[in-house]
């Protein structure tokens, strides 16, 4: 069963390992390019927030932003979607679509052991594959992380660091069998896959602000928050009394002649209205929640993949004809 597994999907495990090693190679070139760049224009605390590395940060931005919005902008979505594809689809609807069923199933080997090994070893490089990619990118941000911001705060990035390339890959794959087992036609399958991975993936990019409670902190610590990689999730207005409001009366600390629509203006009303116990807070996840939020989705996958591949086999075994 193992060698029929390699024979039968080696197109993909090969494609699928020479476009990481070409991925490896770009963020690695491009790591390298910028490090011997920082070398040669090293300022003081750059790269970094602070105002004296503003030129700094820019020129790296325009060198290399062709590699971040070309490559990983697209692969939080993109990444998952070729799998489920590509690995998941064929799988079983391939087996169907060609009649190869009706020969394979009717073996030595059972239904159950033929899905076992073929799904089983199958997910196992794709976690490897989702892991190698994770390895990869958090590596290349350690480079770059002043001049694209913080993984935590960016969703896309977020789901392609830690334990997310892999959970995401692992569902992709697992959807894209489910799906091939109830379509029965490969081509089908791999449209169904593709729309649904598109409709999930903003569903959990969304959910993640509730993965905790928010924090909160005075509005003045906005700036702060959003340097240290933050999620901010909104804004709040309380009362003198501690309840939450849309909005201060507009007759309290009207802004002077000119500064309405300026950063002094309001934060000469703010100081004001704080005064009078009228008090702006902003909610937000801080970055230390890194872990909790990668597990956390982690397991929303985890639990979605194992849903899929009951019903996979369950799927299969009842109409292996």
């Amino acid at each position: 069963m193992y060698w029929l597994t390699w024979r039968q999907h080696r197109a993909q495990v090969l494609a699928t390992t020479g476009l990481l090693v070409v991925l490896g190679a770009l963020l690695l070139a491009s790591a390298l390019d910028a490090t011997r760049y920082l070398a040669e224009h090293v300022v003081a605390g750059c790269p970094g927030p602070a105002e004296q590395c503003r030129a700094v940060n820019a020129a790296l931005t325009q060198r290399y932003g062709l590699v971040y919005q070309a490559v990983l902008g697209i692969l939080p979505l993109l990444g998952p979607a070729l799998v489920g594809a590509f690995w998941g689809a064929p799988l079983i609807g391939r087996e169907f679509e060609r009649g190869t069923n009706k020969l394979a199933w009717t073996q030595s080997v059972s239904v159950r052991r033929w899905l076992g090994v073929k799904v089983g070893l199958l997910a196992v490089l794709v976690v490897a594959a989702g892991l190698a990619l994770s390895a990869m990118v958090g590596a290349w941000l350690s480079v770059f992380d002043d001049v694209v911001g913080p993984a935590f705060s960016n969703a896309g990035l977020f789901n392609l660091v830690g334990v997310a390339a892999a959970a995401w890959w692992l569902f992709a794959f697992t959807l894209g069998v489910a799906v091939s087992t109830i379509v029965r036609r490969t081509l089908a399958a791999m449209a169904v896959t593709f729309a649904v991975i598109a409709l999930v993936f903003p569903v959990m990019v969304f959910a993640r602000d509730a993965y905790a409670e928010p924090l909160r902190a005075s509005y003045t610590e906005y700036q702060a928050i959003l340097d240290q990689g933050a999620i901010l999730t909104g804004n709040v207005w309380t009362d003198t009394s501690g309840r939450e409001i849309a909005d201060p009366p507009s007759a309290l600390c009207p802004p002077a002649p000119g500064e309405a629509d300026t950063e002094a203006g309001q934060r000469k009303r703010d100081s004001c209205l704080a005064g009078q116990g009228y008090l702006a807070t902003v909610e937000y996840h801080p970055a230390s929640r890194f872990w909790r939020f990668q597990w956390t989705q982690a397991a929303i996958l985890a639990v979605s993949t194992a849903l899929l591949g009951a019903v996979a086999f369950s799927w299969t075994l009842r109409r292996r004809q």
